[in-house]
This record gives structure tokens, sequence and C-alpha cells, in this order.
């Protein structure tokens, strides 16, 4: 642990010994998981997006499809330049070394995606972290969290431990959730304005 964090090594030697050590190109499961994360985003289109952890940038590419502007992250060198060269089409794509637990941007988001991260951090520093992504959120802006359920000895807390403390974080009202038993999908909204369904906000229902 670094800080309350998995320390960059652990990434590195993932990297290294595999240049997609998730399986995210060659997996159902993550074809899959790609499909469940762009059908829980509530709004079809989003000015200014963040990815914290983006890895090889496959979810970044879907979301540059989706959103104006998007600033994704990773620790890892390797991984950033994978992306890089994945995403050297998107000129709405901005790519940065970052690590959820540091400073963030001074900048302000109307989505964030937490997709495979959570639990890098132990549930202190996430706390920490939670209290600042809700910050950077905008009012009636949209937070996705996205994590394996599975226990894995590495990780400091699971998947559903993740989830907790996010569920905790004020001025947070949660719109949607996916669970099954390998992973978990939850999309929420900044509150105020008040949280409304997406039929509601396409004025299908009062």
């Amino acid at each position: 642990m670094t800080a309350g964090r998995l320390p960059d090594s652990f990434f590195d030697a993932m990297y290294d010994g595999s240049p997609d050590p998730w399986g995210f190109q060659t997996r159902w499961y993550e074809q899959r998981k790609l499909a469940l994360t762009l059908a829980m985003l509530p709004q079809s289109r989003y000015t200014s997006a963040f990815e914290p952890g983006c890895s090889l940038g496959i979810v970044t590419a879907a979301l540059s499809r989706r959103c104006d502007h998007v600033i994704a992250t990773d620790v890892s060198t390797a991984a950033l330049e994978t992306a890089a060269t994945r995403l050297s089409g998107c000129s709405n794509v901005e790519l940065r070394r970052w690590a959820l637990g540091e400073s963030w941007p001074d900048q302000q988001f109307d989505l964030i995606v937490l997709s495979e991260i959570c639990y890098y951090l132990d549930g202190a520093l996430l706390r920490h972290a939670m209290m600042a992504t809700q910050r950077a959120l905008e009012p009636g802006g949209t937070l996705l969290a996205v994590h394996w359920r599975h226990p894995v000895r590495e990780y400091p807390i699971t998947g559903d431990e993740a989830h907790a403390v996010i569920a905790a974080v004020p001025g947070l009202s949660r719109l949607a959730r996916y669970r099954d038993e390998d992973v978990v999908l939850e999309a929420y909204q900044k509150v105020p304005p008040e949280a409304r369904s997406v039929a509601a906000a396409d004025g299908l229902v009062p």
C-alpha cells in the first residue's frame, strides 16, 4: 500500500506481464460490461467528462462519442501510451497521468466515471476521494460507478465495500442500479436539482 492505495508499481507489473492484463479487448464479460456501462448513463450527451483509471482507453473511446470533452487518466505509462494510440483520432480526449486520491483538477464535470478503480484505495482514502468527487460534479451531474464484486487478494476493499462508501456520500441521489454475481453498476445524480428518472426527464411521465 502507498498512502492508502495500491502502489503504481502494482500496475506497472501488470502491464509488464501483458499489454491487456484484464482482457478488456478479448473477453465477452468486458464487452457486455461496456454495453451496460453506456446504457446506465441517464443522459444522451455530456459536456465534460472525467474518467480516472482509463487503462487502455476502451471506455474512453466510447465516452468520446457521447461527450464534448473527456479527460482520462491512469498511473501506468504503458497504459497511457496504448490509450494514446487508440484515441489518436479523438480530438476531444485529453490524457493525463493521475491517480484517484490525489488532488482533483481545478474544474467541474457533468459526468464522472469510476470504473474498476475505487477498490484500489482503502476505505479512509476512498471516503476522502469521494467527497472530492462530489465537489467536482456540477449540480445535476452524473456519477457512474462500475466494479467487480468478487474479492481480490491484493485490493484493499471489495467492489461492494466501495459502493457502500459511494452510497454514503451526501449530495448524491442514486438514479439506477444493476447488480449480478460478478459486477455492480450504479448511476448517481448530484442534487439539487431534484433527481428525475430518464422517462421523466424526457417528458414521458410527470
